[in-house]
């Protein structure tokens, strides 16, 4: 046990080390999950598919880890999050390698055992393994932060560790345009995943669990509590008492999941397809289009950190009613890009990075509403629920804007990401004036 005269140092020590780690271990599980979207115009080109294919993969994806995400929250609130984290990245790691060797399996399956199955069908199969051990990542971040930081803290620092989505996403689309550009759309799989596998064993070195294993009295009402009720253990709850205690009678946390149902429309309709709509409706190059996605993804960085510094400070925890704010201005800007000509490869690089700014601060503090409506001992499970819903509605920008685009263009599929930005502009907004800053254990 810590000494009471330590306490507040090894709290900082420790936040510190869990900010940075968290960082690069969660940009890494996007270099091995967003890689996919890089290398898709160079698979359309290679092997003939149409989008409505290919956006079969882009659901299944969703719909795995979706499910996976809500399981493997519950799961998380259970074990020690340092192996779990890192063990998801491990496997994670491994299928973006299978992925890239999909024409080698198709062609030994059918010259072996006559086995008839196209790398199309490989891909999907393994991108959706591929989502099943993504889902291990953001629980572990989620539980962790609740566990380590006050909730009018919870915000801002949710927002920092949250750029870890576009760090990784920025990397992957710079790196990857340029690993596809000079060795081919298979080395987009292989290198992410060499990368990840020594990051996994960075995160092993770094991560701890709750603030009882290292010692350290737990957080009680957003304060150091005085002394350590559990010594040295996590003390978790068991499935039922999170489940029917912290979950299912939590209106403020079902309304959120709603909201984020709609808005991961938008958002993964943008993560999944903006590549390939610059290049076919804007004609942007490759290497132009991954650049022009990746403004999306930076101004991402300062919308999740801004979003929970203003419901930190100004808003009073009220993270729904800056949601609603956001959707607002995200909406008009949807709006204006939808009636944009095209070959404008500036102005669309301003409007893709003013639309990731309204869509990242909604979708942060969307995670940060779901982990503390279900209060610390339920976080995981609760950002988990959550992230099931986002990623259900992930499944239509899927399919749904594939389906959309090929029988009717691209200027319906960005109306309907807009319908879906207003639906889940009323969900925020029946959760206005709720506040989760007094969170219990």
């Amino acid at each position: 046990m810590v000494p009471a005269s330590q306490v507040e140092s090894r709290y900082a020590y420790w936040r510190l080390r869990l900010l940075y780690t968290l960082i690069v271990g969660y940009a890494a599980f996007y270099l091995v999950r967003q890689n996919i979207q890089i290398a898709v115009p160079l698979m359309l080109k290679e092997f003939g598919y149409t989008k409505t294919q290919v956006g079969w993969v882009f659901s299944a994806f969703p719909a795995i880890y979706g499910i996976g995400k809500f399981f493997s929250g519950a799961l998380c609130d259970r074990v020690n999050v340092r192996y779990y984290m890192a063990g998801g990245l491990i496997l994670a790691a491994l299928t973006s390698i299978a992925i890239g060797f999909t024409p080698i399996f198709s062609a030994g399956l059918y010259s072996h055992f006559r086995i008839a199955v196209t790398p199309l069908c490989l891909i999907a199969i393994f991108y959706s393994f591929n989502g099943l051990f993504q889902a291990t990542g953001w629980p572990p971040i989620a539980r962790l932060m609740t566990n380590w930081f006050a909730p009018t803290q919870l915000g801002t620092y949710w927002g920092v560790v949250n750029a870890s989505h576009q760090i990784g996403s920025i990397t992957i689309l710079v790196g990857g345009a340029w690993l596809g550009k000079h060795f081919g759309w298979q080395s987009i799989f292989f290198v992410p995943a060499v990368v990840c596998l020594v990051i996994a064993v960075f995160l092993l070195n770094r991560l701890c669990d709750t603030p009882e294993s290292e010692g350290l009295p737990p957080l009680s009402d957003g304060k150091i509590a005085k002394s350590v009720t559990v010594p040295n253990s996590t003390a978790h709850a068991t499935f039922r008492e999170i489940f029917y205690k912290h979950i299912l009678p939590n209106r403020a946390l079902w309304l959120v999941c709603w909201a984020n149902f709609f808005l991961y429309v938008v958002r993964m309709g943008f993560f999944n397809w903006a590549p390939t709509f610059l290049q076919e409706a804007r004609g942007s190059s490759a290497m132009g289009s991954s650049l022009q996605t990746a403004f999306f993804e930076i101004t991402g960085i300062v919308a999740g950190i801004a979003a929970g510094y203003i419901s930190d400070r100004w808003a009073g925890g009220r993270r729904n009613a800056v949601c609603a704010i956001f959707m607002v201005f995200l909406i008009l800007f949807l709006f204006l890009f939808w009636g944009t000509p095209g070959h404008h490869p500036v102005f669309d690089t301003f409007l893709l990075g003013v639309i990731g700014f309204f869509v990242y601060g909604p979708q942060t503090l969307a995670g940060v509403a779901g982990a503390e409506f279900g209060s610390a001992r339920a976080a995981a499970t609760a950002n988990g629920l959550t992230g099931l819903f986002g990623y259900a509605g992930a499944i239509f920008s899927g399919f749904g804007i594939g389906l959309i685009t090929d029988y009717f263009g691209w200027g319906y599929a960005i109306l309907f990401c807009i319908v879906c930005a207003g639906i889940s502009l009323a969900f925020f907004t029946m959760n206005w004036s709720q506040t989760s800053l007094n969170r219990g254990a």
